[in-house]
């Protein structure tokens, strides 16, 4: 299977990246690509659990849990979490703190590298 793996920076409100980047995401599990999503920065925010989005307003968190399920994998830079005071059961389920070395061995891999 042909992979993918997504870079995100940004908070997951206030612009539509990380909006995107997962929206890009379900169409590539859609078309058979595996899916890796590392967080860095204030995207670390986007696999938190408890976030509450006004009625009609899109929930980044719920996002990322169905991909998880449709089997995407998701880690959150270590240091950018403690920077956050964002800790492993502070994230939705399957989404774990790793590090940059995570996300080496992903390009080290193979496939292409997309970074939002």
């Amino acid at each position: 299977m042909d992979k993918v793996t997504i870079v995100l920076q940004d908070a997951p409100y206030g612009n539509e990246k990380v909006w995107n980047a997962l929206r890009l995401s379900e169409a590539l599990i859609s078309v058979g690509m595996g899916v890796r999503i590392f967080l860095y920065g204030d995207s670390v925010i986007s696999a938190k659990k408890g976030q509450v989005t006004p009625t009609g307003f899109y929930n980044i968190a719920d996002m990322m849990a169905g991909l998880i399920k449709r089997g995407a994998e998701v880690r959150a830079c270590l240091t950018c979490a403690k920077a956050r005071g964002v800790k492993d059961e502070d994230f939705i389920e399957g989404a774990v703190i790793g590090k940059t070395l995570d996300l080496a061995h992903w390009i080290k891999e193979g496939g292409q590298v997309m970074v939002f």
